[in-house]
């Protein structure tokens, strides 16, 4: 009996020292874009940290290798290969088919129609998010000008231009303000998601027109508007160039000083510049001085919680509660929302915080139905 009992307990020994194996095939622009790849990269490790799990990763030279990686995980036997992106969908879809007993996720994308027991899709409301940054951006902007800049020219991405005019136009509404909402997009090819360059000239190119708050959903790209309003800092009125709100509302922000050296201590002559981040939180990358009490570039972030999505997938697998086909983050479980902390919390009003709460309330109880779609 005692010999019966000493086997299970070294059995059951063995199998909480059976270390679970993860792979991540990256998207374009690796897993330290600042964004979206980097998001799941940091829910990844938080697993390695606290699951216990062995995660190995992949990363792309260049678009055309999106995908490979993932046969490879699956043929070493891991115990959940996932995908970072759309792009990934295809290999997952097959690879899931041909290896029954390997688990598989695609952030952004469904595979094999959400009917594979062994593969499920991670997708997001990325337009109700979106409309929340984009109250924002309706509120505190002076010129009644605001931009958008995405990476890719696709569905998934009109879904944040969407919700993002949707907010501002509602923002616009509520202050009679006959605001605008300029678009523009970097590219219609996967490297649309690696080509700051190009956001950068978009972003030049809207604040020209007059906008003052410009948000990116373009990947590494949107490190190129973020780059754009550092450099520039400010808007300053004139020709085309008209502030709808006279009141600065920045008046009893510190400005850091380069800030005034550039833009001037006058707030009636000169705005600041802001960018809103996307997918991680991104306030931080607008501190042009290592102090966050002074002004930020970077008004919120629109927080698509990837990093949420994949940490969530890893501990299904460890407490083998993983099931196939599609599980969907929103407002209504914290899978989406907007960034408010120490780099931003001089920037936005009491009163618009508490009505941004209102407005998720009657998002997530279908009061106000936002658009997916231009």
């Amino acid at each position: 009996m005692n010999r019966v009992l000493t086997l299970i307990a070294v059995l059951a020994m063995g199998l909480s020292l059976a270390q679970i194996r993860v792979g991540i095939a990256f998207d374009a622009g690796g897993k330290f874009d600042r964004s979206f790849n980097q998001s799941a990269w940091e829910g990844a490790q938080k697993a390695a940290k606290e699951l216990g799990v062995k995660v190995f990763d992949f990363e792309p030279a260049d678009p055309s290798q999106v995908g490979q990686g993932i046969r490879t995980f699956a043929e070493e036997g891991f115990d959940l290969v996932i995908g970072v992106g759309f792009a990934n969908e295809p290999a997952i879809t097959a690879t899931a088919k041909e290896f029954p007993k390997v688990k598989f996720a695609v952030i952004d994308a469904v595979p094999g129609e959400g009917k594979l027991p062994n593969a499920v899709g991670l997708v997001f409301r990325e337009h109700e998010g979106s409309f929340l940054v984009g109250y924002i951006a309706g509120k505190m902007t002076r010129t009644g000008v605001v931009g958008f800049i995405g990476g890719m020219d696709i569905p998934l991405i009109h879904k944040f231009e969407a919700g993002f005019r949707a907010g501002a136009e509602y923002a616009f509404r509520e202050d009679k303000i006959q605001g605008k909402v300029l678009v523009g997009y970097v590219g219609n090819t996967p490297a649309a998601w690696n080509d700051p360059a190009k956001a950068k000239e978009i972003a030049a190119s809207q604040v020209r027109q007059g906008a003052d708050i410009i948000y990116a959903a373009a990947g590494g790209s949107g490190l190129g508007l973020i780059d754009y309003v550092k450099q520039a800092k400010c808007l300053k009125e004139g020709g085309n160039v008209r502030f709808v709100r006279k009141a600065d509302p920045y008046a009893k922000v510190p400005k850091y000083a380069d800030y005034e050296k550039t833009c001037g201590k006058d707030g009636t002559k000169a705005t600041p510049l802001f960018f809103i981040g996307v997918d991680a939180n991104q306030n931080y990358l607008g501190d042009t001085d290592n102090n966050p009490a002074t002004l930020n570039h970077g008004l919120t972030s629109m927080l698509k919680r990837v990093d949420v999505a994949t940490y969530e997938v890893i501990k299904s697998v460890v407490q083998r509660t993983f099931k196939g086909g599609v599980r969907e983050f929103s407002l209504a479980n914290n899978g989406v929302g907007y960034a408010l902390d120490q780099y931003n919390k001089a920037l936005i009003p009491a009163g618009v915080v508490s009505k941004l709460e209102l407005l998720k309330q009657q998002i997530i109880k279908g009061q106000i139905k936002v658009p997916e779609s231009r």
